[in-house]
């Protein structure tokens, strides 16, 4: 059977625009009329997906379902005459027609089938995303003071961040606005998330800390869904520090997603959300965290998002030699000698010195157990581990220097550029 032209361009348009549910609700119609009822409902479930209260799909949905069942809409439906009384049985067995009376389609159950889609619609709005996480959100008790070192990180968050917010009055008189999103970089595992829950507890705001896996969900529209509720559930709870850990993975290039049209519509979706950091996001502090900000789309960079860039490092001396008696604080130790140690794990991460930390106290910990006494965690341990610990920070600042070197033509990076010329880097 030749298709119809107009049918092929209208289902042509349909995969270029999968969630657009006007144009899949029109092909549903046309697929109707040319008597594809089971091709048209498809096209109806899945706009019921992406908008499930639609009406014209919901109207659509049972018109096409009694034509599939064989059973009339309830307008159509004839009012039903009395049955007529049954003559018994013929004396004559052999005058009885044999013929079968085919048995009346079963009328088409209209209550179930509109719970059933109202069940639908609720497990959409309600289901798979993590607006209880943010309503739940508590205020930390941590403040910037509870982190080691790092001081240069925290006059820049002070100044660029915490400042106006503190002082709502003064930041009014310059036209700044309570509110805004700061984009923290860096190599991971270097206290990211610890400092953005500083900025809250300096804020004295609720903190949410919102993943991918909290947003992105295999159904349509669902993501875009999430993400929009993520923030509605932030302003609620205002005043909030919203954090989007790894949000390179919500915000991607969209010139790199051709082929990825969910992956897009979320882009655009935190797009549109950040927007609203300037109008109704009043009371609402976004901080995003990522270790490859070269991988964002540049729009998310735009003004009124995430305008602001504060580099994360590894721990300096005075941090390094903090998170190194936090993590042996509870176990036995000998007269550790701290700066030591401190001046052989340059460029290790929090991460990697809580793993010399570990390393380190597994061999004490043998050695008490093959002994049968216990013997304290010493210098020499911690110096055994970090050799063999290579800082994970190396790959990191090997794809940083080509950044550095070759992909800030717009100056974005010249905190980094300055740093990997002042310091020998792995």
């Amino acid at each position: 059977m030749s298709e119809d032209p107009l049918l092929t361009s209208l289902l042509a348009a349909v995969a270029a625009a999968p969630e657009d549910v006007p144009l899949r609700l029109h092909v549903a119609g046309q697929l109707a009329a040319a008597g594809r009822a089971t091709d048209a409902l498809s096209h109806v479930t899945t706009a019921l997906s992406v908008d499930p209260g639609n009406a014209d799909a919901l109207a659509m949905l049972r018109r096409l379902t009694a034509q599939l069942t064989g059973g009339d809409t309830p307008a159509a439906q004839p009012a039903r005459p009395d049955p007529a009384p049954v003559d018994p049985a013929p004396a004559n067995p052999d005058s009885v027609d044999t013929d079968d009376e085919p048995a009346p389609s079963p009328q088409f159950d209209w209550a179930r089938a509109e719970e059933q889609v109202a069940d639908i619609a609720a497990s959409y709005e309600t289901g798979g995303g993590p607006v209880e996480d943010v309503d739940a959100a508590v205020r930390p008790t941590v403040r910037l003071s509870d982190v080691g070192g790092m001081e240069h990180v925290k006059e820049r968050l002070e100044m660029a961040f915490l400042g106006p917010m503190r002082n709502p009055e003064m930041a009014a008189r310059f036209g700044k606005r309570p509110g805004g999103g700061l984009l923290l970089y860096g190599p991971p595992g270097c206290g990211k998330t610890f400092l953005a829950r500083a900025v809250a507890g300096e804020l004295g705001a609720r903190f949410s800390e919102i993943g991918i896996a909290d947003v992105l969900d295999m159904w349509i529209g669902r993501s875009e869904r999430n993400l929009a509720e993520v923030f509605r559930a932030a302003r609620r709870n205002a005043p909030c520090v919203l954090f989007l850990d790894e949000v390179d993975a919500l915000g991607q290039k969209r010139s790199h997603l051709t082929h990825s049209g969910g992956l897009r519509n979320t882009v655009n979706q935190l797009l549109a959300e950040m927007d609203s950091l300037s109008g109704d996001n009043d009371g609402v502090f976004v901080l995003g965290a990522t270790n490859h900000p070269w991988d964002m789309d540049p729009a998310l960079r735009r003004p009124g998002r995430f305008d602001r860039m504060l580099l994360v490092l590894p721990p300096d001396p005075p941090a390094r030699a903090a998170i190194l008696r936090h993590h042996l604080r509870d176990r036995p130790a000998d007269g550790l000698d701290v700066d030591r140690v401190v001046r052989a794990t340059e460029h290790y991460s929090g991460a990697d010195l809580a793993h010399v930390c570990d390393t380190a106290t597994e061999r004490a910990l043998a050695d008490s157990m093959r002994s049968g006494t216990v013997r304290n965690l010493t210098t020499k341990d911690l110096l055994t581990a970090a050799r063999e610990i290579a800082p994970s920070t190396g790959p990191w600042f090997t794809t940083a220097r080509n950044v550095a070197l070759f992909g800030n033509s717009d100056g974005s990076y010249d905190e980094l550029a300055a740093y990997l010329k002042k310091r020998r880097t792995p």
